[in-house]
């Protein structure tokens, strides 16, 4: 009876912010990938036309305080990057080629805006409506169209007359454009328009060559998963080889198909790293989630129910499960919320983790059930 009377207590406060949470679960459910968003502009002839890419134009243009300067130097160094993925440039306007990049290096930026699709505006790379420094614009056209993708690089100064002066460099401008181009050269905008071009392959060259930096091939997983490329997955399960790139094959493997769930149930269990443990419980609810499959709930539920299960993995282990809604999820998670509300440590911070991500799960899963 006085189970019966808590689990009632416990349903009414879940209740109470029911549509609270089932907004917030629509938010993480739907929000697109900020890399794939962008193919949602796009009609599926001009798709098909970015997935075949391989000849460039490249159009810089450099201007500082005094005017035009010559912009060669920018010019060639974008040509020579996006050569480092295999895509030829052609130097004249009446050549074939399929894309032009645009590319405006100012010494005082002159505001375009920001992107106006793909939800990224707030990224660090993102235009910035507060700038006014130093700062060279991307941007590329598809034929004559001028697409939804502007990506930005700035210096680490925005008055280019003080820095100037502080360095003994001379010419504001010409030490303007000198570090917006040291800035190109280690910003990986062509990783980020291989990706917006729907072309995995290309990062999975680079990604498998063994002079690729470290940095660089977790970059490359991020996208790859952003993309969803399931032709990716087998190098993903190379990738869970290298201890230095493990969790980043994870996250991206959490955004590919179902193929994936056995071997992230696997590390889930097995893992001697608990960090690894927690990314495959959190793999496996996003796939979970994403494909409707209930199948790893039960997985789930015995990770849950493993009193030797650290309490970061059972953090991830019950997130992961109130993002898939099941029955069969309740009363675990009820057993569980009770045993925690009996620790009382205010000043731990795992437990707190633990104790909301528990308390969401519940809120999920009971009202899913009361609902269905």
């Amino acid at each position: 009876m006085a189970q019966n009377v808590r689990i009632t207590a416990t349903r009414r406060r879940v209740r109470i912010a029911t549509v609270f949470s089932i907004m917030a679960l629509s938010i993480v459910a739907f929000s697109p990938h900020h890399v794939w968003a962008y193919r949602d502009y796009f009609t599926p002839e001009q798709k098909a036309l970015l997935d075949k890419v391989q000849v460039l134009r490249i159009e810089a243009l450099a201007l500082t305080d005094k005017g035009t300067t010559d912009a060669t130097s920018i010019a060639e160094l974008v040509a020579h990057r996006m050569g480092e993925l295999g895509y030829k440039v052609v130097g004249e306007h009446s050549q074939p080629h399929d894309v032009v990049i645009k590319v405006k290096c100012e010494q005082r930026k002159t505001w375009e805006g920001t992107t106006a699709a793909g939800g990224d505006a707030d990224l660090p790379d993102a235009p910035s409506r507060l700038w006014r420094g130093p700062a060279c614009q991307m941007t590329y056209l598809l034929g004559t169209m001028k697409v939804k993708w502007q990506k930005e690089v700035r210096t680490e100064f925005e008055d280019a007359a003080q820095a100037a002066q502080a360095a003994n460099a001379g010419e504001p401008g010409v030490y303007a454009l000198g570090k917006l181009r040291q800035a190109l050269e280690t910003y990986d905008f062509p990783l980020l328009l291989a990706a917006e071009w729907g072309q995995p392959e290309r990062l999975l060259k680079l990604l498998d060559r063994s002079d690729t930096p470290q940095e660089r091939k977790i970059k490359i997983l991020s996208l790859l998963g952003e993309m969803q490329a399931d032709e990716a997955l087998p190098k993903l399960r190379e990738a869970l080889k290298n201890r230095d790139l493990a969790k980043q094959a994870i996250g991206a493997m959490s955004n590919l198909g179902k193929e994936g769930i056995p071997l992230l149930i696997d590390i889930m269990n097995t893992s001697p790293q608990l960090e690894l443990q927690a990314a495959a419980a959190k793999g496996l609810g996003q796939l979970g989630g994403m494909h409707g499959d209930p199948s790893v709930v039960l997985p789930l539920l015995a990770k849950l129910g493993d009193p030797k299960t650290d309490w970061s993995v059972l953090t991830e282990v019950a997130w992961a499960l109130g993002k898939i809604p099941d029955k069969r999820s309740i009363q675990p998670l009820y057993d569980l919320d009770k045993k925690l509300s009996a620790m009382r440590d205010p000043e731990n911070v795992s437990l707190k983790k633990l104790k909301e991500a528990v308390f969401w799960a519940i809120k999920q899963c009971d009202t899913w059930d009361q609902s269905s």
